[in-house]
């Protein structure tokens, strides 16, 4: 099970009203709602390895290059120094709650891995594409839909609808929701832009329209051909709105698709039961933070599924 840890525990800050407090008086919202969230997928789900795949550069600067937009509404409307890099835009309360979570996932024993120069994305691309068994993405960016995969056993436990309406989606299942195979999705993607990441996507291009083209030229490339080709049956209007986006189509597809081949460090994430370390370590925690039953939960579902 490959965790998008940030798409996580930015849903359960919004999830779980920040009322939720440690006993000193600090806000443990993001903390106790992953648990809860880790708690119930491994549940559900019976990983036998979890990975807390981590944003190491949320905004890499080669994608920025490539499309200046990326991503530009997340950054924190702040002067910046020349030494000073771009910084999402997290929320006050969440900020201090971050590095407990790093704490709480390490003395789970789910190692967090992450990537110089680049996002969670591209490490879940890289663990999902190598990965010698069956892999659950969980994740609520649906550009990790590119990633699903039958023939090798990739799924995403999709998010976006919330924890309580969890969609599994297979190379069927994700035809049936977009009308595009997974091998299609990147160039759907890019087509269709996505505001909330700074794409702009082909104007007058929607979703509809975008399927609708891949069924007829199999991918981005043929639509491009199909768009200068006089003799194609490509539409006026349409080819004119491919035309136009031209330039940014040739960079898109870039950004748009996630790294399969990042040289990542090795770890294990077999669940097993926890060292007398990370057991002391949990406990403090538990007890410094308030986690109670959160962490009671989140751990009797790991050791449920503990292997020596």
């Amino acid at each position: 099970m490959l965790i998008d840890t940030a798409g996580l525990y930015f849903r359960a800050f919004y999830g779980v009203p920040d009322a939720v407090r440690a006993p000193n008086g600090e806000p443990i919202n993001a903390v106790r709602g992953l648990l809860d969230m880790i708690a119930r997928l491994a549940t559900e789900f019976e990983p036998t390895e979890i990975v807390a795949c981590w944003d190491d550069d949320w905004r890499p600067q080669w994608r920025v290059d490539l499309i200046p937009t990326y991503k530009t509404h997340r950054v924190a409307l702040e002067v910046l120094t020349d030494d000073d890099p771009d910084i999402e835009v997290v929320p006050d309360l969440l900020s201090p709650q971050i590095p407990i979570i790093r704490e709480v996932l390490d003395a789970l024993g789910i190692p967090i891995i992450g990537a110089a120069r680049h996002e969670a994305d591209d490490v879940i691309g890289t663990l999902a594409t190598h990965a010698p068994m069956p892999v659950d993405i969980v994740t609520g960016d649906r550009d990790l839909f590119q990633l699903v995969d039958d023939s090798r056993g990739v799924r995403v436990i999709y998010t976006g609808r919330g924890m309580s309406r969890l969609e599994v989606l297979t190379d069927a299942a994700l035809t049936t929701k977009t009308g595009v195979t997974p091998a299609q999705y990147a160039d759907f993607a890019a087509m269709r832009g996505d505001p909330s990441d700074g794409l702009p996507g082909v104007a007058g291009v929607g979703e509809k329209t975008a399927a609708t083209l891949l069924a007829s030229y199999g991918d981005l490339d043929g639509i491009v051909a199909a768009a200068v080709d006089p003799a194609s049956p490509m539409g006026a209007a349409v080819r004119a709105k491919i035309t136009a986006a031209s330039a940014y189509l040739r960079v898109a597809p870039i950004v748009v698709n996630v790294v399969r081949d990042l040289d990542l460090p090795r770890f294990d994430a077999r669940i097993r039961p926890g060292t007398p370390e990370q057991i002391a370590a949990l406990e403090r925690l538990s007890a410094e933070w308030g986690l109670a039953s959160s962490m009671t939960r989140a751990r009797a579902a790991l050791a449920a599924r503990a292997r020596p």
